[in-house]
Formats: structure tokens, C-alpha cells, sequence
């Protein structure tokens, strides 16, 4: 980086990123799951996937939130040489070092279909929508604190892309206007010209 800037990747990106993969991988497993009897029954598996959904988006919406307000309150302010990475960027680059883990679990979903229809595709489709949770709390916790999080890029690579990971220190903020994504993470939208 130019005169010893830092690569700065947006935190609620980051856990966003695997929302939606995680979701239409979940889903289709689980639709896969409806047309396969297994050995249950659909009934019973609709019934522990339904179950397994809602624990799976409490569970990883509410995990490590300690972690990341305490990251949060230390962070410093981001400084003129660092380089905020695009939200577009930071979701393929999360997305290419997860793709193996993403086939696996849509892979171990589809094959649980034959025990317990539904409830494996189910499960990934809750982890989905727990990361969209947290982004979504990250993102009123940025507007409430008007100001947006980030974290060193070499620090996600060390852990394999955890923001609030053992490898990672502390975070950076910078104004709710910097960078390409809205508090959350989402695309930014722009005003049309008029």
C-alpha cells in the first residue's frame, strides 16, 4: 500500500457475505429433501428442519456479539493512506476462500435428505439468515455510532476471513460516507440524476 497504508475490508460485508450462498444453497437442498421420503418421513423432517432453522439463525446471529462490540469501541480512525476495499471485492474474495466449505455443507444437506428430508437444507438456510441478522446489527450499530467499521485485510487471511477472530486486533472506523456499501454491508444505492 502506498506510504505504508492498510487494506481495509468492511466488517459487516464480510459477515454478510456468506448470507445468500448459504441461503440458496440451504434452499434448494431443503427442496431437494421434499421430494425424498428418507427415513423419518417428510412430516417429522419438515417439523425438526423448521425447528433447526430458527436455532441456527439465533445461534449465528447472536454469536461473538460481545467480541465485536468490544472491537467496535476500540476502533481507531481509519488514516488518509489506507485503502478501503470494494464491498464487490470483499464478497468474492470471502466467497472464493469459503467455496469448498460451502460445497461440503450443501453436499452434507443434500445427503441428510436421506435420513431426515428437509431438515439439513433447512439448517444452512438459518445459518444464512443468522449472518444477515448480525450484518443487519452491525449496520444500526454503525448508524447509531455514525461512523463505519472496518478491518485489515491480512487479518482476515490469517483466520480464514473471521472479523472478529483471534488474528484480529482491532478495528478501524471511518465516516458513514466512506466506501461503496451502506451501514449493513448492502450495496449502497445512489440518487438518481434528475
Amino acid at each position: 500500500m502506498a506510504r505504508g497504508g492498510l487494506g481495509l475490508a468492511r466488517v459487516a460485508v464480510v459477515v454478510r457475505a456468506g448470507a445468500a450462498p448459504l441461503w440458496w444453497a440451504g434452499v434448494f437442498a431443503a427442496g431437494v429433501g421434499v421430494l425424498v421420503p428418507g427415513l423419518t418421513g417428510r412430516r417429522i423432517g419438515v417439523m425438526a428442519g423448521a425447528a433447526l432453522f430458527i436455532v441456527a439463525a439465533a445461534v449465528v446471529s447472536y454469536r461473538r456479539r460481545r467480541r465485536y462490540t468490544a472491537l467496535a469501541r476500540g476502533a481507531a480512525r481509519a488514516g488518509k493512506h489506507d485503502v478501503l476495499q470494494d464491498r464487490a471485492v470483499t464478497v468474492r474474495n470471502w466467497r472464493r476462500g469459503h467455496r469448498w466449505w460451502l460445497l461440503l455443507a450443501w453436499l452434507v444437506a443434500l445427503g441428510a435428505n436421506f435420513a431426515v428430508p428437509v431438515a439439513g437444507g433447512l439448517l444452512l438456510a438459518g445459518a444464512g439468515v443468522g449472518l444477515r441478522l448480525k450484518a443487519a446489527w452491525l449496520g444500526r450499530r454503525e448508524l447509531a455510532e455514525d461512523a463505519l467499521l472496518w478491518v485489515r485485510v491480512d487479518w482476515l487471511d490469517a483466520r480464514g476471513g473471521r472479523p472478529a477472530g483471534k488474528a484480529v486486533k482491532a478495528y478501524r472506523g471511518t465516516g458513514i460516507a466512506a466506501g461503496d456499501a451502506a451501514p449493513g454491508g448492502a450495496r449502497r444505492r445512489t440518487a438518481a440524476l434528475v
